[in-house]
């Protein structure tokens, strides 16, 4: 055996505080972005059925959400709208007195230290479910960029901090900054879905957010999965269009992208920790399975390791208590 030649990687593992010591990547709380879910109406926080721990908030209650995000120390929230009426042509989502419109303000009234991000689509408010007009059966593209641009425009009046386009429209970031710009909001950055595939893993997302589409699909407009290459055309096309952050949805199957991305472009790069994520690790561990926590952070630091800044997460709230008892 003296004469073996092989090196001691386990001198590094020997105790906690040596395996802190050389630790490389590690979550902090502002590395989170807490979605919330608002509601017309008043005293509403109903739980989101298919989202144990997710409630869909009314504005009255939505302070007191607010309080316990900032005490947490949660530095940003990306805000959804679920509004009582819908139509053809989404006009909820570019209301002035919308249902996010209204939350955005209020918020930063109260919690002006927040970093609030609106998530920019018309899918929540349109009657058909889709994230654009549709005419005949087909999502058009160009007629939708109008309305998304108005939809950012109002968004950003009402306070918003950072505009989040989620539509996969072809040149959607090009309309909305030239929208925001022309209005005066050109200081107002985008954080672009700029990769976003049509993933099952949304499911129980649109349960949350009352979005499912009333005919077909949304892989006309959504990215294939299967597409690797692909992923860097779209971001790409965002950034020569003005997108300062790029976001890949989902995370978990698709950390290689992540990893491109984060390669090829020198922006912050967001993972949306998406609804069928958190909801299979919740079911897992309601029935005993897993140990929770123990899944929840190791996922996470998967995502940083393979290159993201921010994580939108709907175990925000949970990573930061962690983070206190360390």
């Amino acid at each position: 055996m003296k004469d073996l030649q092989f090196n001691r990687h386990r001198r590094l593992r020997n105790s906690d505080n040596m395996r802190s010591l050389v630790r490389e990547t590690y979550l902090h709380k502002e590395d989170f972005i807490y979605p919330i879910f608002v509601v017309e109406g008043e005293n509403i926080r109903n739980e989101v059925p298919s989202m144990p721990g997710v409630f869909h908030l009314s504005l009255d209650l939505l302070n007191a959400e607010m309080a316990e995000v900032t005490e947490l120390g949660i530095k940003s929230v990306i805000v959804f709208g679920v509004p009582k009426e819908k139509d053809e042509v989404g006009t909820q989502a570019y209301h002035e007195h919308g249902i996010v419109q209204q939350a955005i303000t209020q918020i930063k009234v109260h919690f002006p230290e927040l970093v609030v991000i609106a998530d920019t689509c018309l899918c929540q408010y349109t009657s058909h479910g889709h994230c654009g007009i549709v005419e005949e059966g087909k999502i058009l593209n160009d007629p939708t960029l109008d309305l998304l641009a108005r939809t950012a425009v109002s968004q950003a009046r009402a306070g918003a901090d950072i505009i989040a386009p989620s539509n996969m429209m072809d040149g959607f970031v090009a309309a909305i900054r030239a929208g925001l710009d022309e209005n005066g909001f050109e200081d107002v950055p985008i954080m672009s879905y700029a990769v976003k595939y049509s993933s099952a893993f949304y499911g129980p997302f649109r349960d949350a957010a009352h979005s499912s589409p009333q005919f077909g699909d949304r892989k006309t407009y959504q990215m294939d999965p299967a597409n690797r290459q692909e992923a860097l055309r779209e971001a790409e096309s965002d950034m020569l269009e003005g997108a300062d952050f790029l976001i890949v949805k989902p995370a978990l199957a698709y950390l290689d992208i992540i990893r491109d991305v984060k390669n090829n472009f020198n922006v912050p790069v967001v993972a949306y920790n998406v609804s069928g994520e958190y909801s299979m690790i919740k079911a897992a561990a309601m029935n005993g399975w897993i140990d929770e926590r123990e899944v929840v952070m190791e996922k996470l630091i998967g995502m940083k390791r393979a290159g993201v800044d921010l994580i939108i997460t709907y175990y925000a709230k949970n990573v930061a208590r962690w983070l206190d008892e360390k």
